[in-house]
C-alpha cells in the first residue's frame, strides 16, 4: 500500500496487519470527528502520521506510483479535517 502524508512524501506500508491498523486509525478519527471531539482527533491524527511514518518505507522522490490513500497534511485544522475524515474516511472500509 502507498500512503501521501500531502506536503511530505510517498511511504510503502507492508499490507495485510498494517493496513488493518491503520484503517482502524483512520475510523476512529472519522468517529472522533463526527463527534465533535477535536482532543481526541489530535491524538489519533499523531498517530496516524506517526504509523506512516515508523511502519513505512519512505519512496524517493523520482518514484512516481500512484498513491492508494493520501493523508491530509500534519497540520491539518479540524475544521478542515471535517472534510477529509467523513464518511469512510481516508480508507474505505
Amino acid at each position: 500500500m502507498i500512503v501521501r502524508i500531502a506536503t511530505e512524501g510517498q511511504y510503502e506500508l507492508p499490507d495485510g496487519e498494517g493496513s488493518a491498523q491503520l484503517n482502524a486509525l483512520d475510523n476512529d478519527a472519522v468517529a472522533a470527528v463526527e463527534a465533535g471531539d477535536e482532543a481526541r482527533f489530535a491524538d489519533l491524527f499523531g498517530q496516524i502520521i506517526a504509523f506512516v511514518r515508523e511502519r513505512g518505507t519512505r519512496l524517493e522522490a523520482d518514484d512516481l506510483r500512484g498513491s492508494d490513500v493520501i493523508v491530509p497534511p500534519p497540520d491539518t485544522s479540524f475544521e478542515e479535517a471535517r472534510h477529509d475524515f467523513s464518511g469512510d474516511g481516508l480508507i474505505p472500509d
